[in-house]
């Protein structure tokens, strides 16, 4: 994931303050959290001379751009389907006692990750703990910390 200052690189560096933030670090750093878009920076769209920093900060930023609400991202190159994820979800294990509970692959609909043709994929993501209005639950990171290729990661 990139952080602050590889965004802040690549943008204008006018401190223009046309997308409401007072510099360009303060906007690399709401772009990162999601608090802002790209298209916000209008310099960046409208200056022919900015072209190619626009098209390195697109695909700088897509992974964290394409992030489910949840901020959860999967880096799809890097799972190699081996469920640890599916069954350490404690909302997958809550939502299918009978599959993932037991260590069997998902038998119910209502699970947020399940490994398909070899992949992880997402589903329910508004059933994820991060969503919660519990602090506390919000920091659920279960199927980041049981991923042994790293595929799995938050925003």
């Amino acid at each position: 994931m990139p952080n602050p200052m590889e965004v802040y690189a690549l943008l204008p560096k006018t401190n223009c303050k046309k997308c409401g933030e007072a510099t360009c670090l303060s906007f690399a750093v709401k772009l990162l959290s999601r608090a802002k878009k790209l298209e916000e920076c209008t310099p960046l769209f409208e200056e022919e001379k900015y072209k190619e920093r626009r098209e390195k900060l697109l695909e700088l930023l897509k992974p964290i751009m394409e992030a489910a609400e949840t901020g959860l991202l999967i880096h799809e190159d890097l799972c190699f389907g081996c469920n640890n994820c599916v069954v350490a979800c404690p909302v997958n294990v809550a939502n299918d006692p009978e599959g993932v509970a037991l260590g069997y692959g998902p038998k119910s609909d209502k699970v947020i990750l399940r490994v398909i043709n070899g992949v992880v994929r997402t589903f329910n993501l508004e059933s994820c703990r991060r969503f919660s209005g519990d602090k506390m639950l919000r920091v659920c990171d279960v199927c980041v910390r049981v991923c042994p290729s790293k595929a799995i990661e938050f925003a």
